[in-house]
């Protein structure tokens, strides 16, 4: 028995969960450091950094439980270590001010636990679909899943922003603590018994060989490789604005934590259109490229970054929403077709090493969202530092990171993303009579 529709949406619930919880700690910590706390951005930056450094363990994670083939166990554990990890990372925010060092130790602790709960179940989440999807099911479900977590985030940004409104740290304790308990009882619920039954659709290799052995062979393949620097190039570009338009909006727009929360939540709402968009449109009704798509969402993701821009320096009526949603809705169409170019590629080259494909481009993007989210925090201090005001400092790093979306663009006019399209069309609907 392989997984049925209904096990792929249960396992979307902890995908989803996963997003519920990171979002808080990679935007709203954020924005309460840099406006409430007055830190340099440089400080979150590197925290939020660390957590995406400590992901490189994301291969021996899926080692681990490919050698002791129970998935559940390690997305279970790796959801308790990252509920620790948030609120530890909540509470070191109320002692700041009282004992710097011993709450910035904390963070360090609470950041790096972060990282190695989101490796050990995202990694063992994704290697047990791998492992039990039908092929012709697997880009649907990768679709799926990631559009239930790009909800989970969402939907929490939306209804945190509400519930810590007016703020006090104590109001947001109690909803970080509330909401770890619903995503550990919620993941238990959803993987309960879920490999009860199950059977590999893939071979199994006879031969063991170490984990460096097999990256060599990986990249060794030139599409491979290729298809890599794009990964990194374009998520870097993706990830700039993660921790720097928050503080953006409260510092130049004047918003509350609160609507700067609500104000993730709607882009987020946007990345979540944005991919059913593509789904529908690509898959169902065949209109465009994957290479189309993908062009399409890096050129609009820069457009709207460079009205964000502009909404700063020009005194207009236009609310700032109304771009972070545009920024949204392309940012998901980029993603999406990305990933349906990934989905298709890793079947390439030398067999039975999708996992280990996988595995490698999510390091690259796990390095480039470390990195670019630190070199936007970094830039921004040393702009302010070297005489620039708030919003021109802010504004020429949203004008930098649209650059870097349009030489993605120009990079995904390559044979590589036009090449995966030929092969598959992402199926997201009209397969759901396969149940």
């Amino acid at each position: 028995m392989t997984l049925s529709w209904f096990s792929i949406f249960r396992l979307g619930l902890v995908q989803m969960c996963l997003g519920a919880v990171v979002v808080l700690m990679t935007s709203t910590l954020n924005r309460l450091m840099v406006v409430e706390l007055s830190m340099a951005a440089t400080i979150p930056g590197f925290l939020v950094g660390l957590h995406y450094v400590i992901q490189l363990s994301r291969p021996k994670w899926g080692l681990a439980s490919d050698v002791d083939n129970n998935r559940t166990k390690w997305i279970i554990l790796g959801m308790l270590i990252l509920a620790l990890g948030a609120n530890l990372a909540t509470f070191s925010l109320s002692i700041f001010t009282s004992y710097y060092a011993l709450a910035l130790t904390l963070s360090i602790i609470a950041y790096t636990l972060i990282g190695i709960g989101v490796g050990a179940s995202g990694t063992s989440l994704l290697a047990l679909m791998a492992k039990h999807t039908l092929e012709r099911r697997r880009p649907a479900a990768a679709m799926i899943t990631w559009l239930m977590m790009i909800f989970g985030i969402a939907m929490t940004a939306g209804l945190v922003g509400q519930l810590i409104a007016p703020y006090s740290h104590a109001r947001l304790t109690n909803v970080v603590f509330g909401l770890t308990a619903i995503t550990i009882g919620l993941t238990c619920l959803a993987t309960w018994r879920i490999e009860h039954g199950l059977v590999s659709v893939q071979k199994t290799q006879q031969s063991s060989t170490s984990l460096i052995s097999e990256l060599k062979d990986v990249w060794a393949h030139d599409e491979t490789r290729k298809f890599t620097i794009f990964v990194f190039l374009s998520m870097t570009a993706y990830f700039m604005q993660e921790l720097i338009l928050e503080p953006y909006a409260g510092l130049v727009f004047g918003y509350t934590p609160s609507q700067t929360t609500s104000l993730s939540g709607v882009q987020n709402a946007g990345v979540f259109c944005g991919m059913l968009c593509v789904g529908i449109l690509a898959s169902g009704l065949k209109i465009g490229t994957m290479r189309t798509w993908v062009q399409l969402g890096c050129v609009g993701s820069a457009f709207m970054l460079t009205a964000i821009m502009t909404l700063g320096q020009i005194p207009l009526t236009i609310p700032l929403e109304f771009a972070v949603v545009g920024l949204g809705v392309f940012n998901g169409m980029f993603a999406v077709a990305a990933i349906g170019s990934m989905m298709t590629l890793a079947g390439d080259g030398k067999k039975e090493r999708e996992g280990t494909r996988m595995g490698l481009w999510g390091a690259a993007q796990a390095i480039a969202a470390g990195f670019g989210g630190l070199l936007g925090t970094i830039l921004v201090d040393m702009m302010r530092l070297g005489g620039l005001g708030v919003a021109n400092a802010y504004g020429t790093v949203f004008t930098f990171e649209a650059a870097l979306f349009v030489w993605a663009a120009l990079i995904a006019s390559s044979s590589i993303i036009n090449r995966t399209h030929k092969k598959s069309e992402l199926p997201l609907t009209g397969r759901l009579e396969n149940v």
